[in-house]
């Protein structure tokens, strides 16, 4: 079992994948770890990442996952390309949270010790090409019904 948290700053990703992999007893990975320096000094001056950014951090995702029978991987995954990139092994499953541009930015303006700051949810929801074959969730209910609707959904795809 293979799957990506994904979706825009602020939606829970960190915090739904862990809670998912610590459910499901599977290896948890934040994909903000793997960010090269240059890319987290970019973000911390408030400047959005280009897709020549992202492409070698996607790349090094990308093999992470294939190097994992089974994974959690917490990652924006914003571009329809990006989940590509990410998907090269077909075995990956994505689970969207989705969250408005508004709690977005209220989370960030709420989070401490991250590099993001809430001026790039604008951003973020621009690049964001919704996935159309990713569990969908809405991230703005709380962690254990956020957890609770992941785990109904993936146990009906993989049985």
């Amino acid at each position: 079992m293979k799957i990506v948290v994904m979706g825009v700053t602020g939606c829970g990703k960190t915090t739904v994948g862990s809670a998912l992999a610590e459910t499901l007893d599977l290896p948890f990975f934040d994909a903000d770890d793997f960010h090269p320096p240059h890319n987290v000094k970019k973000m911390k001056r408030g400047e959005p990442l280009t897709d020549e950014d992202r492409r070698d951090w996607l790349v090094k995702l990308s093999q992470l996952i294939e190097q994992h029978l089974h994974i959690v991987l917490a990652c924006s995954a914003l571009k329809a390309a990006y989940r590509r990139t990410l998907s090269a092994d077909a075995d990956v499953r994505f689970v969207y949270l989705e969250i408005s541009p508004d709690v977005a930015s209220t989370r960030l303006a709420l989070r401490t010790n991250h590099y993001m700051p809430a001026t790039l949810v604008h951003s973020q929801f621009a690049a964001l090409e919704p996935p159309s074959d990713a569990i969908r969730i809405d991230a703005e209910q709380d962690i254990d019904a956020v957890l609770q609707g992941v785990m109904h959904l993936i146990r009906s795809y993989h049985g």
